[in-house]
């Protein structure tokens, strides 16, 4: 990177040398006078063309400079947007497991996960990823209808609250469920194929039972789109269709 200050300061010399010449101007110069007052002239305009050379080289710099701090500015806008306007779907960091209970009967509740479910088992129970907006948009228009975004991901967390509490309660020890969890278990293992083995699924029941979404025409689209975005798929067999997570 060249010194504008050293050029500057080599140039103030060579003037300087070139002054004290001049001023020997009213009388007769010998001929190696003459000569060095050309040689000092010639290596002045060299300089300035140097000089030239690497003001433009930093202009250049500073140009590039001030782009990138655009470019730092606008990604600091954007990071602070994202940070301001974080959806109220997005997940959260989850403690135990325990979606669905206040859909279960109140006199017939199911108990505390803690007291019955293995952590091994828990760690298995998987759950949807929320649809990211890039993703939402990529879905074709005639599949998407009059769908929101929002609409869209609050499917997603009704299905998963869906599959947390059935598979709460297929964790549990037989002893500790009720009259009532004991049926829904029963319903759930009989639902099980050698197809479904070490996957989480869950059939339209399941939903109608353990969130409060309305499972019509426009949720079955809502499992289309889903089906699109790789987050679950379709299983039937013995009358039924189970949505697996994927």
């Amino acid at each position: 990177m060249c010194d504008l200050l050293d050029v500057s300061v080599h140039i103030h010399d060579r003037i300087s040398s070139l002054r004290s010449m001049l001023d020997l101007a009213a009388v007769e110069l010998p001929q190696n006078k003459i000569k060095k007052l050309g040689q000092e002239l010639s290596v002045v305009r060299g300089l300035l063309e140097q000089f030239e050379k690497c003001v433009g080289q930093q202009r250049e710099e500073l140009r590039h400079l001030k782009e990138l701090e655009e470019s730092f500015k606008e990604n600091v806008g954007g990071v602070q947007h994202m940070k301001d306007n974080v959806p109220a779907h997005m997940p959260k960091k989850r403690g135990p497991a325990n979606g669905g209970e206040a859909a279960l009967k109140q006199d017939e509740a199911v108990q505390p996960a803690q007291q019955s479910v293995r952590k091994s088992n828990k760690s298995c129970i998987r759950s949807m990823d929320v649809i990211t907006l890039p993703e939402f948009e990529s879905i074709p228009q005639y599949m998407r209808g009059r769908v929101a975004y929002d609409q869209m991901n609050a499917a997603v967390q009704s299905i998963n609250t869906a599959v947390t509490a059935k598979y709460k309660i297929l964790h549990q020890s037989m002893k500790t469920l009720t009259n009532y969890t004991r049926k829904l278990h029963q319903r759930f293992k009989e639902q099980e194929t050698k197809d479904t083995k070490g996957q989480n699924f869950v059939v339209e029941e399941d939903i109608r039972e353990f969130s409060k979404i309305k499972v019509d025409k426009r949720f079955q689209g809502i499992l289309n789109m889903l089906r699109h975005c790789q987050r679950l798929r379709e299983m039937r067999g013995g009358g039924l269709t189970r949505y697996m997570l994927l």
